[in-house]
C-alpha cells in the first residue's frame, strides 16, 4: 500500500518494514521522520454510512438502471425514426452516448464497493478513472455548446440551416468536442499525476476526483491547483457563457416574432437543452470553480452523488417527457414492433 523512500537512522526502513507488517501502520513519531510513497488509494466513499451500504446500493443500482436504459432508448429510438436523423437529433444521441459512458466510469465501480467492501484501487486505475471522467466530462460541456449554436442557427438563421449544419460539418464539429473534452483531460491527469502521493493514501471521495487527489501530492499542489483551476474555467465557465450568448441571440429573434403561439413553438425545442444545461454547469461550477480544494468532503460528495447519479437519470428522463417528436418517434417504434410481433 505505502513504502517509505528514506528515513535517518540505520535499519530504520526494515524495522518500519517489521512493524507495518505486524501492526499496519508505524507509530506517529516514526512517521514524521520518513516520507511515505503511495502505491494504492483507498477509496473513502460512504464507509462512514455502514448500516446504509445496502440501502444506497439499492438505491444507485435501481438509479444506474433507469438511466442506462433511458439513453439506449433515446439512442435507439433517433437510430431507428428517420425524422430524427437532424442535426438536432443527432446531438442528442451523441449527449445520450456521451452519458452512458460517462456514468460506466463511476457508478459500476462504486457499486461494486458498496457491495463488496472494497476499497482499495491502483494508482494507474485511478489515473485511468479520472481521465476518462474528465474527458467525458469536458466533451459534455462542449457538447452542450453545440446543441446551443445548434438550436441558435434554427432559429436565428433558419434559411440557411440546412448549408450551415450539414452533416460533413455537423461530424467535423462532433469530433472536435470529443477531441478537445479529452485534450482537457489529458492535460489535467498529467497534472495531478506528474509528482508521487505521499503522507496519506485515504481518498475522501467515492471515485477519483480532482481535488480529493490532488491533496495526497508530496510536490507543492498549489500551482498545479491553479492551473487545473483556470482550465476549469476554460471548459465550464466559458462553455456556460457562449451558450448563454447564443440564448441572447434566440430571444431577440423571438421577440420579433409577432404571435405569441410562434414564440412558445419556436423556444419549446430548446426547453430541454435549457433544463439539462442549468443542472449540469450548476453543479460543474459548484465542484470545479474554486481555486481552493477547502470544501467539507461529505458536502463534495452529496453534490458528487447529483451530478454522476441524478442529473445523468434527469437528461433522458427531461428529453423524452419534454420533447414531442421523441415522444411521437418512440410511440411509432413501439407500435412496428407490436405489428411484427403479432
Amino acid at each position: 500500500m505505502v513504502s517509505v523512500d528514506s528515513g535517518p537512522l540505520p535499519g530504520w526502513r526494515s524495522l518500519t518494514r517489521s512493524l507495518m507488517g505486524m501492526h499496519g501502520h508505524v507509530p506517529e513519531k516514526q512517521q514524521e521522520n520518513a516520507t511515505w510513497l503511495v502505491t494504492e488509494f483507498l477509496l473513502v466513499g460512504f464507509s462512514n454510512l455502514p448500516d446504509l451500504r445496502t440501502t444506497l446500493f439499492a438505491l444507485f443500482f435501481l438509479t444506474y438502471l433507469v438511466t442506462l436504459s433511458g439513453n439506449v432508448t433515446i439512442i435507439t429510438v433517433i437510430h431507428a425514426d428517420r425524422t430524427l436523423h437532424t442535426p438536432m437529433y443527432r446531438f442528442l444521441a451523441a449527449l445520450s452516448l456521451s452519458e452512458t459512458c460517462y456514468t460506466l466510469v463511476t457508478i459500476p465501480n462504486m457499486l461494486a464497493r458498496l457491495w463488496l467492501e472494497n476499497q482499495a484501487v491502483s494508482i494507474s486505475g485511478c489515473r485511468a478513472q479520472m481521465f476518462f471522467f474528465l474527458g467525458l466530462g469536458s466533451s459534455h460541456c462542449f457538447l452542450l455548446t453545440l446543441m446551443g449554436y445548434d438550436r441558435y442557427v434554427a432559429i436565428c438563421q433558419p434559411l440557411r440551416y440546412s448549408v450551415i449544419m450539414r452533416p460533413t460539418v455537423c461530424l467535423c464539429l462532433g469530433a472536435l468536442v470529443f477531441c478537445s473534452g479529452f485534450s482537457v483531460a489529458s492535460i489535467e491527469t498529467s497534472l495531478i499525476f506528474s509528482s508521487r502521493f505521499c503522507h496519506s493514501n485515504r481518498v475522501e471521495h467515492f471515485f477519483c476526483d480532482i481535488a480529493p487527489v490532488l491533496k495526497l501530492s508530496c510536490a507543492e499542489s498549489a500551482s498545479k491547483a491553479l492551473a487545473i483551476f483556470f482550465l476549469s474555467i476554460l471548459v465550464v465557465l466559458i462553455s456556460f457563457l457562449l451558450i448563454l450568448l447564443s440564448y441572447a441571440f434566440i430571444v431577440a429573434a423571438l421577440l420579433r416574432i409577432p404571435s405569441a403561439a410562434g414564440r412558445i413553438k419556436a423556444f419549446s425545442t430548446c426547453a430541454a437543452h435549457l433544463t439539462v444545461v442549468i443542472v449540469h454547469f450548476g453543479c460543474a461550477s459548484i465542484i470545479y470553480l474554486r481555486p481552493e480544494s477547502g470544501g467539507n468532503p461529505d458536502q463534495d460528495r452529496l453534490v458528487a452523488v447529483f451530478y454522476t447519479v441524478v442529473t445523468p437519470l434527469l437528461n433522458p428522463v427531461v428529453y423524452t417527457l419534454r420533447n414531442k417528436e421523441v415522444r411521437v418517434a418512440l410511440r411509432r417504434i413501439l407500435a412496428r414492433s407490436h405489428a411484427i410481433l403479432k
